[in-house]
C-alpha cells in the first residue's frame, strides 16, 4: 500500500488563515491541490491570501468573522456549510496571546474572550464542521494548532490564558481522535516553538530582552519561519497519515528538549 501526498478535490477550512501560521499553511494546502475556505476577521491580508490561492490554481472564499465571539463563530461555521461546505480538512489555526498582563492583573472578561479565542473556537468549528463530516460519512482530517505553551510555560511573559487554552486545545484533540476515529477522521495537534510572526517581530521590537533570551533556549539558535510548517501541515491532512490519530506534533527547532 502505497500513498501519495496529493489534496486534489479536497476542500479546506481554515481558521486564522489570513497572516502569519496560517496563510502559510494554507498555500501548502492550496499547492498541494486543496481548495481554501479561509476564516478571519475583515483586512486586506484576508483578500491578499486568498489571491495568493488563487494565483496557484485553486479556489479561495473569504469569510470573515471574529473567532472571539462565540456567535460569530457558529455563525460563520452555518454559512460556510451551507454555501461552500462540505469540507474534508479543518484546520483550527486562530489564537493568540495578544495581552501580556500577569495573573494577578488578568481581568475575568480578558481571560474569557481569548479562552474563546483559543479554545471555544476550536470546540464550535470542530462540533460543526467535524460533525458534518460524520454525516457525509467519508471521513476527514482535523489539525489544531496549539503551542509549546500546552507542554511548557516560557518566563518572562504574561497573559496564561494562552497557556491554559492549548493545553485545552491539546486534549481536546485526543478526545476527538478517539470519539471520531469510528467516522474515519482522524484529528492531530501541531505544537509550534517560535515563529518569525509579524507579531512576534512585533514583541522583538517591544521586548527585545524577551525574545532574545527565548531564541536563547533554541539548540537550533534561531526561531522558525512560517513556511516551515506549511509542509507537516500537509502531510497531517493527506492520506499518508491516515493511521495517525491524537499525535502531538512539536515543531520547535529544539526547544522542549531542554
Amino acid at each position: 500500500m502505497s500513498y501519495c501526498i496529493d489534496l486534489s478535490g479536497k476542500t479546506a477550512f481554515i481558521t486564522g488563515g489570513s497572516r502569519g501560521l496560517g496563510r502559510q499553511m494554507a498555500l501548502a494546502l492550496a499547492r498541494a491541490g486543496a481548495n481554501i475556505a479561509l476564516v478571519a476577521r475583515p483586512s486586506d491580508a484576508l483578500q491578499s491570501t486568498a489571491e495568493e490561492i488563487r494565483a496557484v490554481g485553486r479556489i479561495a472564499w473569504t469569510l470573515e468573522a471574529d473567532l472571539c465571539s462565540n456567535e460569530e463563530t457558529e455563525a460563520v461555521c452555518h454559512r460556510a456549510l451551507k454555501e461552500i461546505g462540505p469540507f474534508q480538512i479543518l484546520l483550527n489555526n486562530v489564537g493568540g496571546r495578544f495581552k501580556n498582563v500577569p495573573t494577578e492583573d488578568l481581568d475575568l472578561k480578558t481571560w474569557q474572550t481569548y479562552m474563546d479565542l483559543n479554545l471555544t473556537s476550536t470546540f464550535i468549528c470542530s462540533r460543526s464542521i467535524g460533525g458534518a463530516m460524520i454525516k457525509v460519512g467519508n471521513g476527514g482530517r482535523i489539525i489544531n494548532v496549539a503551542s509549546i505553551n500546552a507542554i511548557i510555560a516560557c518566563r518572562g511573559i504574561g497573559g496564561r490564558h494562552y497557556e491554559a487554552a492549548k493545553a485545552a486545545v491539546q486534549q481536546f484533540t485526543r478526545t476527538l481522535a478517539v470519539d471520531w476515529a469510528q467516522y474515519g477522521i482522524t484529528a492531530n495537534v501541531i505544537c509550534p516553538g517560535l515563529f518569525g510572526t509579524q507579531q512576534n517581530e512585533d514583541w522583538k521590537v517591544a521586548n527585545p530582552a524577551i525574545i532574545d533570551g527565548l531564541i536563547a533556549d533554541i539548540p537550533m539558535g534561531s526561531w522558525g519561519e512560517p513556511e516551515d510548517l506549511g509542509a507537516l501541515a500537509v502531510y497531517i491532512a493527506s492520506d499518508a497519515a491516515r493511521f495517525m490519530t491524537g499525535a502531538s506534533l512539536v515543531i520547535d527547532g529544539g526547544q522542549t528538549c531542554i
